[in-house]
């Protein structure tokens, strides 16, 4: 794992990297849900919550909105369990699409925390837009810190498949 110095051996100094992506799958299923709950109690009206696309949000309703956002956060959750799965069963096939996907999110959740925050600066909302670009400046630390462990695991799996994981070593006694 020399070759790539963005690889991380541990997860959070002391764990492995197959628990942190697990906690990773776990973090992202529970995320997924409680938002589909946000958004549904907002379609009923029991909360405020004004949700916005960067692109869609000039010639698509509100509701239409909320309806592709629930299916983008479905989507999540099946690729999140395929990623536990794949984690237990150390399948770099079933990781996959998580992985991918989690790499174009980091993007789209750095252009969207700073987006968002120069709306509420250029509507002279100072106090949100700064806590907007701390939090979101957080949060994208530390979704990417998750998304390198479960990439560095996924690159350790898929380097043992493509060796063979259970290779002897010749140059152990006895072979």
């Amino acid at each position: 794992m020399g070759e790539n110095k963005f690889l991380l051996r541990r997860c959070c100094c002391c764990g492995s990297l197959r628990t942190g992506t697990l906690v990773a799958g776990i973090g992202a299923i529970i995320l997924s849900i409680f938002t589909i709950i946000i958004i549904v109690l907002n379609m009923l009206g029991i909360i405020n919550v004004q949700l916005r696309m960067i692109v869609l949000d000039s010639f698509l309703s509100e509701f239409v909105i909320q309806i592709i956002l629930i299916v983008n956060l479905c989507v999540t959750i099946i690729l999140s369990i395929l990623l536990i799965v794949g984690t237990i069963k150390r399948n770099f096939y079933l990781m996959m699409p998580w992985v991918l996907l989690g790499g174009m999110l980091i993007i789209g959740l750095l252009v969207s925390v700073i987006i968002t925050a120069i709306n509420f600066y250029t509507n002279d909302d100072n106090l949100n837009g700064t806590l907007w670009l701390i939090l979101g400046l957080i949060a994208f630390c530390i979704y990417t810190y998750m998304w390198l462990v479960t990439y560095s695991f996924f690159y350790q799996i898929w380097q043992e498949a493509r060796r063979g994981a259970y290779t002897k070593d010749p140059f152990r006694r006895g072979w």
